[in-house]
Parts: structure tokens; C-alpha cells; sequence
């Protein structure tokens, strides 16, 4: 599968890229001017630089990074998200500290890591009842577990 790139700014930004040969996804990079004191609890949506054409068929997913995530408490807000094949936007991704400190956002810095899936387009039919199952209607921890 490609997936083209376009940079929007920021040309200095490395583009996102594989970490390790194993790596399910690419780094997104924060392409911020200057450096963001993001206070606890405070959310902000972070420019990449970068706009990309999917194929049809196909999505981004854009995740947290585990080590800001442990390290720092900084996640992602509506995660996973996700870009559509369709999307031609600059990528921005809804950070959030939920740690008990401050954390300093700098420029170039891996603030998420973006993964590619295939999707299947559904057909919704309409009806007036459907199967019945063990489970039902029972949601939210219904199972005790």
C-alpha cells in the first residue's frame, strides 16, 4: 500500500516513519513554532505538518505513544482517531496531560504514532427485530468482569 505524503510546514520535520522493522506504526512529530507548557489537565490540538492521500478503502488510526503515556501522562484525546481515505487535511492530534505536572511540548518531538487499516463499507438494513443471543441486552459489566 502507498500513502502519499504532503508536508503542509514545517519542512525541517523528519516525515513519519517506522521506529523498528516490527513497528505497527509511524511517529507523528509536533510541529509546534515554539515550545507548549501543557498544564495537568489541559488538552490542546497539535499541528503535524503533514496532510496524506489514502487509498479507498483504507484509514489511518492515530494512537498515543506508550512512553509519553507512562512517562508523563500525556495521551491522546479521541483515540483512536481517525483519518478517512477521503481527508486531505493537515493532521492534528488532541493532546491531553493527565499527568500531575507540567510538561513542555517541543518542536520535532514523537507525540503519536499513526496506523493503517483497511475498512469494509457496510449496508445498513433496516429491521424490526434482530437474533437473540445469551447476552441480549446486557452491557456495561453485565458479566460482573
Amino acid at each position: 500500500m502507498k500513502v502519499l505524503v504532503k508536508r503542509v510546514h514545517s519542512n525541517d520535520l523528519p516525515l513519519p516513519g517506522y521506529m523498528t522493522a516490527g513497528a505497527a506504526g509511524v511517529d507523528l512529530y509536533a510541529a509546534v513554532e515554539e515550545e507548549i507548557t501543557l498544564k495537568p489537565g489541559q488538552r490542546m490540538l497539535v499541528p503535524t505538518g503533514i496532510a496524506i492521500s489514502l487509498p479507498p478503502g483504507y484509514e489511518a488510526q492515530i494512537r498515543p505513544r506508550s512512553g509519553l503515556a507512562i512517562n508523563h501522562g500525556i495521551t491522546l484525546l479521541n483515540t483512536p482517531g481517525t483519518i478517512d481515505a477521503d481527508y486531505r487535511g493537515e493532521i492534528k492530534v488532541i493532546v491531553i496531560n493527565l499527568g500531575d505536572k507540567e510538561y513542555i511540548l517541543k518542536k520535532g518531538e514523537r507525540i503519536a504514532q499513526m496506523v493503517f487499516s483497511q475498512v469494509e463499507t457496510a449496508q445498513l438494513i433496516e429491521v424490526q427485530d434482530l437474533d437473540n443471543t445469551d447476552r441480549g441486552e446486557g452491557g456495561f459489566g453485565h458479566t460482573g468482569k
